[in-house]
């Protein structure tokens, strides 16, 4: 029979293995009560876990365990202290926020993590002591939010309690609440939007005044106080049913096991996740194709794949590789950069009745004083308000060169676009495993049913996403290099996973590249549905997307040519020309009125 201690210790690791999957992060560590932890990103601060003796002490660890968990796993800091407002109480009511941003999102794909946050969040709430302004402020703040944006129940006494500050709320939050309801997965919009309604409540000046007159009125009550929650306590310690570690608390271990499969199944790293579970609802042109399932698929960040430390050294070793080759790319990216420059400086219009002063026509007014002032404006520049995504197959056929010079020259178009105004977005394909993975196995327990469709476990990539700047994504490219990554390649689905994603911008004008080397191929697929299955899919989604879309698609083909499957293509031979083709191509598109069809 285990004694106390190891069953203490069996609790922290089931806990933390939990904490691991939920924040999909292996690097995360775990710390409990006043236990010495290392200060770096990766630390999670929980209560202290010797404190485990009955249900609500377990159902406290878990809560704060899954919440800051997700934390971790949706929320940059970055975003987070861009947006910070002044004040000690608007600061707390804002992290308040942010919390519950996070475990939206979380809680919508994780049904037991909902369970644990809302069952310990309703006992909290019931057991309030809200003795001053200020934490009533912030309590009904929390509890305004979880109503609307977690649908928890309100508990009726605290909500009589609060009652005045809720309708005060309903005032500030009334226009507001839907749309931050759909700004949850854009963490930037709806950090500045909270935020702003945050300040304009003027909280801190507020509580600072009545915290004075509570203080003179309420100065007996509080030495009164102590004796009375001592008393109040230990009169409950002795009612309260006591239970033991091994009563109390669940089988963790299974949990955590359980809980590692929910995250394999419903893995988000990104606001483009919804867009993965249910793109099997969305006409590509192809009724026929069909997935076994999507249960194990992920979008993921190149950030998470790799610690940051590994990326960089695998960004070195990506630029040792093409130190030649960089500057001639460097050289092309600058002719694109001048040419995008040359064109803006000229666009203006003139005569206008507001906007810039037109000093040329000043000598007119001179001249005759009747004339009226003329103005100026620069025109919308055409590429100022485009998205470029380029797409870039990861499959095992592309290892070596080919792969190395395509994450480079990604690279060198992105931060030259940046210059320009040009949003940039750089996506990578593959699949998680070799030959099938947890699918192909899925199929197999279900005694292999024919024709089963898509047989892979998907992994999609996002080595740079629209609005991240080239500076902080620059070393995400070397993960290219990482040795296991590329595997196999089902471009259909990456083209509509990229389609789904710009479409959801705002951009007026979107150029989707493709750079890939064939075919797609996949061996489970392939061997359980007809030869042409992945093929004759990417074909009808090409289509669609050419006909019936605002995107312009381009591809170009590293050894193989892909005019059978893309009508604007361009073939080259030597990895060498894919900097050259790139350039050229974009310069085209960008440059002359009249695009130019690639044959």
């Amino acid at each position: 029979m285990q004694n106390n201690k190891e069953k203490l210790e069996n609790f922290k690791t089931a806990i933390s293995s939990t904490v691991k999957s939920i924040s999909n992060s292996q690097k995360i560590e775990i710390s409990f009560g006043n236990e010495i932890s290392d200060t770096n990103k990766y630390t999670i601060k929980l209560p202290n876990i010797e404190r485990v003796s009955n249900k609500i002490n377990f159902e406290e660890i878990r809560a704060a365990a899954d919440s800051k968990s997700l934390r971790h796993r949706f929320s940059s800091k970055e975003i987070f202290k861009k947006f910070e407002p002044e004040g000690n109480i608007s600061k707390k009511l804002y992290d308040i926020s942010e919390k519950i941003r996070c475990e939206k999102i979380g809680t919508s794909y994780f049904k037991g993590v909902k369970n644990n946050i809302e069952n310990f969040y309703q006992k909290r709430i019931a057991e309030l002591d809200l003795k001053s302004s200020e934490i009533k402020v912030i309590e009904s703040f929390e509890n305004y939010l979880r109503v609307k944006f977690l649908d928890f129940k309100n508990e009726s006494k605290l909500d009589k309690k609060l009652k005045s500050f809720k309708k005060d709320l309903n005032d500030r939050f009334k226009d507001s609440i839907t749309e931050l309801n759909n700004l949850t997965l854009d963490q930037e919009k709806f950090n500045s939007r909270i935020s702003k309604i945050i300040s304009s409540m003027s909280l801190d000046e507020n509580i600072n005044e009545e915290e004075k007159k509570d203080d003179e009125n309420d100065n007996d009550d509080r030495q009164s106080k102590p004796q009375n929650q001592e008393q109040k306590a230990k009169e409950k310690e002795e009612n309260q049913e006591e239970m033991s570690i091994d009563s109390g608390v669940p089988d963790l271990e299974n949990e955590a096991k359980e809980s590692d499969k929910a995250d394999e199944e419903l893995e988000i790293a990104d606001s483009s996740r919804p867009d993965l579970r249910k793109r099997g609802n969305t006409n590509f042109g192809d009724l026929k194709y069909k997935t076994y399932t999507e249960e194990f698929d992920e979008i993921i960040k190149a950030e998470d794949l790799e610690n940051s430390e590994e990326l960089i050294r695998l960004r070195k070793n990506l630029d040792q590789q093409l130190l030649h080759l960089k500057n001639f790319i460097s050289k092309l990216a600058n002719k694109l950069q001048r040419k995008l420059l040359a064109k803006q400086n000229r666009s203006w219009n003139f005569d206008l009745e507001e906007g810039l002063l037109d000093t040329s026509k000043l000598p007119r007014i001179i001249m005759d004083p009747f004339n009226s002032l003329s103005f100026k404006k620069e025109k919308d520049i055409e590429f100022k308000d485009t998205l470029v995504t380029i797409l870039i197959d990861n499959s095992g056929s592309m290892r070596g060169k080919p792969i190395s010079v395509a994450a480079i020259c990604a690279d060198i178009l992105s931060r030259t676009l940046e210059r320009c105004s040009v949003k940039v977005e750089i996506l990578g394909f593959t699949t998680k495993h070799w030959k099938g993975g947890s699918s192909r196995e899925k199929w197999m327990k279900n005694e292999k049913p024919s024709l089963p469709g898509r047989l892979n476990d998907l992994r999609h990539i996002i080595y740079k996403s629209a609005d991240m700047p080239w500076r902080q994504s620059k070393n995400n490219m070397g993960l290219m290099l990482k040795e296991g990554l590329l595997k196999e390649n089902i471009d259909g689905e990456a083209l509509k996973w990229a389609y789904s994603k710009m479409n959801k911008r705002k951009e007026d004008r979107k150029i989707l590249m493709v750079i890939s080397d064939g075919a797609p191929v996949d061996d489970s697929t392939l061997s359980t549905n007809t030869s042409d299955y992945l093929e004759t899919n990417l074909k009808r989604t090409v289509k669609w997307i050419e006909g019936k879309s605002n995107i312009e698609l381009l591809a170009i083909g590293i050894g193989h040519d892909v005019t059978r499957y893309y009508s604007r293509a361009v073939k080259i031979t030597d990895v060498q020309d894919l900097g050259d083709v790139m350039i050229n191509q974009l310069t085209d598109l960008f440059v002359e009125k009249n695009k130019k069809s690639l044959n």
